[in-house]
This record gives C-alpha cells, structure tokens and sequence, in this order.
C-alpha cells in the first residue's frame, strides 16, 4: 500500500476518534466543547489535535454534519421503506423515526436542536443536511398533489406570510402551492416540538403515555394537512 494511502487511513482514523470522544463531551458537558479536553482524553498534547480541527468550531461543525446527515438517513429510510401509496403511512413513519433517533441520540439531537451555541455560527455547508427531514417531510406532500389525492387547503394566507413561503418554495419545496407548504410547515415544527419537548423535560409529570401521545399529535398534523 502506497504511503500516502496508509497516512490518509490513519488520518481518517484519528478524526473517527476524535469525533468519538468529542461525542461523549456532549453526553455530559454539552456543546461546551474543549479541544485540550478531547485531547486529554486520547493522551495527545493539545497542540497536535489542531493538525485535525484547527479550532472548536471545525469539530463543532464536523459533529453537526455527521449528526444532520444521520438523522436525514434515518427519515429517508422510514419513509421509503413505507407503502408510496399510503401517504399517512409514510407520514407517520418518518415522524416516528425522527423521534427514536433523537431519543437514541440525545447529546447530538441538542446539538442540532437545541439551545445555540455561545460564539458560534454554522457555516453555509450545513444547510443543505438540515433540509433532510423536511424535504422528506414535503416530498410526501408533493407526491400526493402528483397523483390527485392531496388537494391544497384553501389559500386565505396574509400576505407576508404567503411571501415568505413562496421564498421557501423557490428555494427547496418547488411545486408545493404555498397554503398546502404552510401546513406542512406546521407539521414539521410541530414534529421537532415534540420531540425538544420530550427530550429536554418539558412533558415531564405532565404526559406519562409518551408513545400514544407523540402518535396523537402526529396524527393531528396530518389531519391539518390533509393526508388522507
């Protein structure tokens, strides 16, 4: 094997550790991240871990890219693994995988979701990954309008509002009339409600049957948007 082939698997290897340990910093410190910590951990001096993440905010974003592109998989596997023609179905399931997600991946659902982190602001390349779930979420809507069995709510949107979306729909959700994309909307922010809800304690000594209540109130969303 060419030395610059092995360099680069062990360079690839050292960023898989780092990121590891970086992980389990956010399990119990949250996104206060410190790289002389990390490198604590793996027994580096602190100097040598900026030859792989010049600064906290390089791993801040590597950890945010991983965790949106993990949770999109997840969405889109829910999804296409449902019947194309059952669009609750398909609602329902990639709601349902949003959440068990989260639940197995507290530290980087906060991370995502969460409150921002101090002195740090994502770059443009995370975007893109953020726009998974919802994607997923409107693609469901879009497939509908395609065959007929989704028709759009009627439009008595305000004016700013209708600018906004049709923004969004220029932007990501083309296709989607904007008073259907506004209940979708509402569907997907409801979604991540529920789930920051549950996660950060809101629900606590107030709902006890998590289960049956997040299917509920998914259920309602879909109600909202019209998913037969």
């Amino acid at each position: 094997m060419p030395a610059s082939s092995i360099r680069a698997r062990v360079r690839a290897e050292m960023i898989d550790e780092i990121k590891a340990v970086a992980r389990r910093h956010l399990a119990t410190d949250g996104a206060n991240l410190s790289l002389r910590a990390v490198a604590r951990d793996m027994g580096m001096v602190s100097s040598a871990i900026y030859r792989y993440f010049p600064s906290r905010d390089d791993l801040l974003t590597a950890l945010i890219l991983e965790a949106y592109h993990a949770l999109g998989d997840t969405v889109e596997e829910a999804d296409a693994a449902a019947d194309r023609a059952d669009l609750r179905g398909r609602w329902h399931a990639a709601c349902r995988a949003a959440r068990v997600w989260a639940l197995a991946h507290p530290a980087e659902y906060a991370l995502l979701y969460g409150s921002p982190v101090p002195g740090y602001a994502a770059p443009e390349d995370t975007v893109l990954p953020a726009q998974r779930p919802p994607l997923t979420l409107i693609g469901i809507l879009r497939d509908g309008l395609a065959d007929g069995r989704l028709r759009p709510p009627d439009d008595n949107l305000p004016e700013p509002v209708r600018a906004d979306l049709a923004d969004l729909a220029a932007g990501f959700f083309s296709g989607v009339p904007e008073p259907l994309l506004a209940r979708g909307m509402a569907g997907w922010t409801q979604l991540f409600g529920l789930i920051s809800f549950e996660l950060f304690g809101r629900l606590n000594n107030a709902v006890a049957h998590r289960d049956a209540y997040f299917d509920h109130q998914i259920a309602l969303m879909a109600d909202l948007i019209g998913l037969p």
